[in-house]
């Protein structure tokens, strides 16, 4: 097949894209800013869906792959109340669909999967136009550009693609989190060890909360929630040593064992601010452009980000291997189902606001045992 396509971005939706078509004998460039795969660390578990991320890696054909990256027990829940209670204790029992990978782990056997030199590392997009026909140019920092038949943003939230389609910018739902971990916790952090299960923990009260996953190697990854102005967040140094002390003091009504999980982390914070599109975000059909995951419908962190990221490439792989010859016979149609599947999707996600809003925790109790 003579037909060529540019993806922008390497994570999780971009490399599928490339795969897929790989596996139908389509070739593909992902160029990606990033100076190599171990970069920067790629976030923590993901629980991949039985309805769309986990078809998505049958569809490339790495299923089985896939399936070697579970970590057992993780879909175990607890849920803790501020004084450290335990709420409701749920365990793993083997039943569940939603199996938790590591997303790093996740990425480098899409990574692995794909030809030598599909992925051109250390190319940064500074600006794309149109070269009319359903051409574009891409520009990179290095001073190069490249010309497309069929160019895909799969660059995730700050997309540089996205402005060909749409005007549309991510705005910060007034919601963010800061990250850190305890490592080796079982040795070095043990009552915190204790006070988290096999997979996630959650406390959360009105405005603030804690999330903890365990990963591999008794690491115990925190997320901290706050429902702050973005002017509070930048106004902290995230550099400083005592960033988790000030961050720890939000929770000081908290009990001591749940405010460790924070003072005690053994890495820097990483504050991330979360932004969203508008859940109906769309556009007029663009010759020759299209985009995926986050770049095409970002929304608050629900559970469904990493596993729509995953089908979109997929979706839009087959569609492109059912229609060679035309692309925007397969742009149409994968966009087609696209917004619809992505609207649904933020609407019916867990809703930050109001999973940290005044009937927390007693809404995300009954959210669970339901």
């Amino acid at each position: 097949m003579s037909i060529h396509v540019t993806i922008i971005g390497a994570g999780l939706g971009g490399l599928t894209l490339a795969r897929v078509l790989h596996v139908h004998g389509i070739r593909s460039t992902v160029y990606e800013a990033e100076t190599s795969p171990t970069a920067r660390a790629q976030g923590g578990l993901l629980d991949i869906r039985d309805y769309n991320g986990q078809p998505a890696l049958r569809d490339a054909g790495l299923y089985d792959e896939f399936r070697a990256l579970i970590l057992e027990g993780r879909q175990a829940m607890r849920v803790l109340s501020r004084e450290g209670e335990v709420l409701p204790d749920l365990p793993d029992d083997g039943t569940g669909t939603n199996p938790e990978v590591p997303r790093g782990e996740l990425r480098q056997m899409l990574l692995d999967s794909l030809p030598a030199g599909t992925v051109r590392w250390g190319h940064k997009v500074t600006g794309v136009r149109g070269l009319g026909g359903g051409r574009h140019e891409v520009a990179f920092a290095d001073g190069t550009t490249v010309e497309t038949e069929l160019l895909v943003g799969a660059d995730g939230a700050w997309s540089r693609v996205r402005p060909l389609l749409s005007g549309a910018t991510p705005e910060y739902t007034g919601v963010s989190f800061v990250e850190t971990h305890l490592l080796d916790a079982d040795t070095r952090h043990p009552e915190s060890a204790k006070l988290v299960c096999d997979g996630s923990t959650m406390s959360l009260a009105p405005g603030k909360g804690v999330l903890v996953h365990r990963e591999r190697g008794g690491t115990l990854h925190t997320w901290v929630m706050l429902v702050r102005p973005r002017d509070w967040v930048d106004g902290i140094d995230f550099s400083d040593a005592t960033a988790l002390d000030r961050i720890a003091h939000e929770f000081d009504d908290w009990s001591p064992r749940l405010t460790a999980l924070i003072a005690d982390g053994d890495t820097a914070p990483v504050p991330r601010q979360i932004h969203a599109l508008p859940d109906e975000h769309r556009w007029d059909r663009t010759p020759g452009v299209t985009l995926l995951g986050d770049a095409a419908h970002l929304t608050a962190p629900n559970g469904e980000g990493a596993n729509l990221a995953l089908y979109d490439g997929a979706e839009l792989g087959k569609a492109i291997a059912a229609h060679p010859d035309d692309v925007e016979a397969a742009l149409t149609a994968y966009e087609r189902e696209m917004f619809p599947r992505s609207a649904t999707a933020a609407r019916d996600g867990v809703d930050l606001r109001e999973m940290l809003g005044e009937d927390t925790p007693y809404s995300l109790i009954s959210m669970f045992t339901e």
